[in-house]
């Protein structure tokens, strides 16, 4: 089977489009992100405390990273809550089945 050939998508982020190689399944998510970064830069530059493009882009990686990073941590801690619990219910559903 033959392998498909990346597609070029033009996204734009701060003004500036950016020519960007992705397989066509992927499309959809790579102009999502864009827009996602997008609206995180803009909304840096709003504030008027950080200056220049780089910085911005900088900024932007770095909230978005933390927010990943908080969501995957928020998520390992409800699958250990949820472990515990499951643990909890063995035991206690064992301990009835004995009386």
């Amino acid at each position: 089977m033959a392998k498909q050939q990346p597609t070029t998508v033009e996204v734009k982020i701060l003004d500036k489009e950016y020519l960007v190689a992705c397989p066509e399944e992927a499309r959809d998510a790579l102009m999502q992100s864009a827009r996602h970064l997008d609206t995180k830069m803009r909304e840096i530059r709003a504030s008027g405390k950080v200056f220049g493009t780089e910085r911005i882009a900088v900024m932007a990686a770095l909230n978005i990273t933390h927010d990943l990073l908080e969501q995957d941590t928020m998520s390992g801690e409800a699958t250990s809550v949820l472990k515990a619990m499951g643990t909890k219910l063995d035991h206690a559903l064992g301990d009835n089945s004995d009386t």
